[in-house]
């Protein structure tokens, strides 16, 4: 929209992002209000333009277009302004010092006993990253917690000396597992672990019984600091990782060329011999090697084809494996369509650099397929890998191409990592069912059937269960509920 444009009663009272632009389209500006109306509305009052300081008349004088973006909350406006202040560099951002950078979680999977740490920047590494996270000093508070309650190293010297061991204060106080003096497995570490990642990826549920319980048992016994620690505690939790207060995962772009125009801009841009309309994306998500899920995501026209998804859960690869694993998902999915004689993508993006580029183009050569474009998208600087070229190709972070490929490459990473989510939570309920005697895996599947989680069954009483599940029988539906209420005491 041009500034002659702006109505305000077209423009709504909720929290959002918006970009300004110039006369030759670039962004200059990037914000973000709880209140867009009003706030847009302090920028396009006549008198600012004449009364305001001299930067922010500068701003006004220059705006030519404008486009905005609702979000759902406060910390989302937060996130995503972030994001595109990163990706434009707009020069008033710069000139008025509102570039912010938040809080990241880090976890080098390189590290024999892996820990999680703060950082500001993704780094070019092998590392993973959770966030970004807009509530630093609630996350610094948090992160301080799940180190202690699931006992993962705090110290940044993975092989500490004996002297440093013997002053660890942290293996002194028992709130570390302390695996550098061998207390510990790098099995039991990893189970650790994995039980902590739980939480970031959103499941904080038993951690909110947890904390809830040991806060009314203090308060009961009238100990008000220990309980009103733990109430600060659940609170940074519920702040920091709630997935109302998580961080985007592929928000769209104010003002971005979206659909068939950057389909062409991409073709344009890559000298691909057919219009890319027809996208399949690959990523990888395991845990210590385990678990281990592609997800591939379908892109028509530009736009997700959320009804195409295919999820293949790894069976020929053991350990971690990120080559050998595309290699698998790609041959099956490709060797599927060519012997139903189905259409071929327009484009494949391997969400990686030149290792996952290579897997994939050896076992499409080697499964006699067709030859068709394909492209690694690496996430550090945004490079796009091409076989037979050994520099990878770096676009502008305003390129519509490349908006396209992040969005393929980023809605791939997520969709595989929540189909992993889901199948280790399956893993997760068969095992804690597999606890009750008289289940075995017959009767494990039928109740998974019948009540759709272990979740739901740990609410029902014996006689609900018995009813809606009559052939448990009426022993049985007793264990069951006596098993999960021994569990919550």
């Amino acid at each position: 929209m041009t500034v002659s444009e702006y109505h305000p009663g077209e423009i709504p009272a909720k929290p959002g992002v918006y970009v300004f632009r110039d006369r030759f389209g670039n962004v200059i500006y990037v914000g973000k209000a709880s209140n867009l109306r009003r706030r847009l509305g302090n920028y396009f009052q006549p008198a600012r333009s004449r009364t305001a300081d001299p930067k922010l008349r500068s701003l006004i004088n220059s705006i030519a277009e404008w486009n905005f973006e609702v979000v759902r909350s406060d910390d989302e406006a937060l996130i995503l302004e972030s994001r595109l202040i990163k990706a434009y560099a707009p020069r008033y951002n710069i000139l008025m010092r509102d570039d912010k950078r938040y809080l990241l979680l880090k976890l080098d999977m390189s590290e024999k006993f892996p820990t999680l740490r703060c950082a500001r920047f993704k780094a070019g590494d092998n590392a993973r990253y959770f966030g970004p996270f807009p509530h630093g000093s609630a996350l610094k508070s948090t992160l301080e917690y799940l180190l202690q309650r699931f006992k993962l190293r705090a110290c940044k010297d993975e092989n500490p000396d004996e002297e440093s061991c013997k002053r660890c204060l942290k293996r002194i106080m028992k709130d570390c597992s302390a695996p550098c003096r061998g207390n510990i497995t790098e099995e039991e570490y990893g189970k650790l672990l994995s039980s902590c990642l739980e939480v970031l990826d959103g499941n904080i549920a038993p951690l909110e019984e947890e904390l809830e319980s040991k806060m009314r048992a203090f308060a009961a016994e009238e100990k008000f600091e220990q309980a009103a620690r733990y109430r600060e505690i659940l609170q940074n939790l519920r702040a920091v990782f709630l997935r109302k207060n998580r961080a985007f995962e592929n928000p769209e772009l104010p003002g971005v060329p979206t659909g068939i125009s950057a389909v062409r801009a991409l073709q344009e841009t890559l000298k691909l011999p057919n219009p890319p309309r027809l996208i399949w994306g690959f990523d990888i998500s395991n845990t210590f090697g385990t678990l281990a899920v592609s997800g591939m995501v379908v892109f028509r026209d530009g736009k997700p084809d959320r009804s195409s998804y295919r999820t293949f859960n790894i069976k020929t690869v053991e350990g971690i494996d990120d080559f050998s694993m595309i290699a698998e998902a790609v041959r099956r999915q490709f060797s599927r369509v060519l012997s139903e004689g189905g259409p071929l993508c327009d484009l494949l993006l391997i969400d990686g650099g030149k290792g996952q580029l290579s897997s994939a183009v050896r076992t499409l050569y080697e499964i006699n397929c067709p030859v068709i474009p394909v492209l690694g998208l690496a996430e550090k600087n945004e490079e796009i890998f091409l076989p037979g070229r050994s520099e990878p190709i770096v676009l502008s972070r305003h390129d519509p191409a490349l908006r396209l490929l992040q969005s393929v490459r980023d809605e791939t990473h997520r969709y595989s990592i929540t189909r992993h989510r889901r199948r280790r939570e399956k893993l997760l309920a068969a095992s804690v069912l597999d606890e009750i005697p008289g289940i075995g895996e017959k009767r494990r599947t039928q109740i998974l059937q019948t009540f759709g989680s272990v979740a739901a069954l740990k609410k029902l009483t014996a006689e609900e269960i018995r009813e809606k599940c009559p052939a448990l029988g009426e022993k049985l539906a007793e264990e069951i509920f006596t098993f999960f209420a021994r569990r919550r005491s």
